[in-house]
């Protein structure tokens, strides 16, 4: 494989992010799967994305408005915690500045 200048290709270890098995309060199902609005800041949504970089995992969080289905805030952070969160949402509040 060297002489002809080929390369194994190594699968990454899997990382589990979530840990549904606790005792924590869930949040209740709002939205019950509408994810249309009919004014501006009514509905947000949001997600945590995970990508695999040269230096370990990047988490991102992202919030949108299901309205204009823009992203209004958003924070990246090598940890998955609350802080990571937090900040995607004082964004979108800083941005949109709702009632």
């Amino acid at each position: 494989m060297r002489q002809r200048g080929l390369n194994a290709v190594r699968r990454r270890k899997w990382v589990r992010t979530t840990d549904a098995g606790h005792a924590l309060p869930v949040a209740s199902n709002v939205l019950n799967r509408e994810f249309t609005a009919s004014q501006p800041n009514r509905k947000w949504a949001g997600d945590i994305m995970y990508v695999p970089t040269a230096e370990g995992w990047l988490y991102r969080a992202v919030i949108i408005d299901l309205f204009s289905r823009r992203v209004i805030g958003w924070s990246m952070s090598k940890r998955i915690d609350q802080r990571l969160t937090r900040l995607a949402i004082v964004m979108a509040l800083r941005t949109r500045r709702p009632n």
